[in-house]
């Protein structure tokens, strides 16, 4: 008796379906490629969507702070709050804007983490960290051709990124899902 690695549901008594998520890849892969149609709508979509999210955990935030059981930290919590609250206004009231500085702030964290790899990458050298230097350079170099065209790239960094990630990410159920189905088949019935 041969044991065979398969691609289990996680109820381990069936295998999902290929057709499943090959479709769902699709439909990432169509969105991915509507979003880059026009990435200044994508990126301004984008910013009211996050400043919806953070206007409601500000105010689930503020409202959290009055029920706590213990007044340690109120002040604290109602800040927070209230930050979240604002921002999200921000970006609900002026995307365009808002998505400028977003883009800043993205801008300078891919630098300041591609720094960080880089670093990491001579620690980690024995366990692929060439791969660490690399994703670090690549990093860093996003960041200033970001910063580079700012403060005009803020109107189309967000809706390109997101686009791309659900480029890549329709691709890879669409991987899976041949994968599927291709083990399906080489299964015994």
């Amino acid at each position: 008796m041969t044991f065979r690695p398969t691609l289990e549901s996680h109820s381990g008594t069936e295998t999902p379906s290929w057709w499943g998520a090959m479709l769902l890849g699709a439909v990432f892969v169509v969105a991915g490629l509507f979003l880059l149609g026009d990435v200044v709508a994508a990126t301004v979509i984008s910013a009211v969507v996050i400043g919806i999210v953070l206007l409601i955990a500000g105010v689930s935030e503020a409202i959290q702070a009055f029920s706590a059981p213990h007044w340690r930290g109120f002040f604290l919590r109602i800040l927070i709050g209230v930050l979240y609250a604002l921002c999200g206004l921000m970006l609900v009231t002026d995307p365009a804007r808002a998505s400028i500085i977003l883009t800043l702030v993205f801008a300078l964290s891919l630098i300041a983490s591609g720094a960080v790899r880089i670093v990491q990458a001579v620690e980690y050298w024995q366990w692929f960290g060439w791969l660490l230097l690399v994703s670090g350079i690549v990093g860093i170099a996003a960041g200033l051709v970001i910063l580079s065209k700012w403060p005009v790239s803020g109107l189309w960094v967000l809706g390109l990124v997101v686009g791309i990630d659900l480029l890549l990410h329709g691709f890879w159920w669409i991987s899976l899902g041949n994968r599927l189905r291709h083990e399906r088949s080489a299964i015994p019935a």
